[in-house]
């Protein structure tokens, strides 16, 4: 297994299951679902990649023995008021856009299941060396 193969497939898992999904939810649900799916799984592309930066930068800085060096470049108080910003911002988005909340979540644990399949992916394929 090679985690950084894993790690570069899972969007390609994340589109796959979000254009399925999206044409699913349109299909049965109608087009407002289906909007509100494709926001929830953009959503959790989002994520993921500000998760992968982030544990790649942790793990370039630990390699390099630079760990204790690095000091936060924004306080603590300014990623709060940034955090509640986004916040704020994706609560107006659903509240005035009309999509549907309960397929905006749906959309966003299209990276969960990626990572599922991408655990059956390894399983299948494994082999031993």
């Amino acid at each position: 297994m090679q985690p950084d193969a894993a790690v570069a497939r899972l969007p390609k898992w994340m589109l796959g299951l979000a254009l399925a999904g999206t044409a699913g939810v349109a299909a049965f649900w109608g087009i407002r679902a289906a909007g509100g799916f494709l926001l929830g799984a953009i959503g959790a592309w989002i994520n993921l990649s500000l998760i992968v930066r982030a544990v790649d930068r942790i793990g370039r800085l630990t390699l390099a023995g630079n760990g204790r060096q690095v000091r936060p470049r924004q306080s603590g108080l300014t990623v709060f008021i940034q955090l509640m910003a986004l916040v704020l911002a994706a609560f107006v988005i659903l509240r005035f856009s009309g999509f549907s909340k309960v397929a905006v979540l749906c959309g966003f644990l299209v990276c969960p299941a990626a990572v599922i399949l991408e655990i059956v992916y390894e399983l299948v394929t494994y082999e031993h060396t």
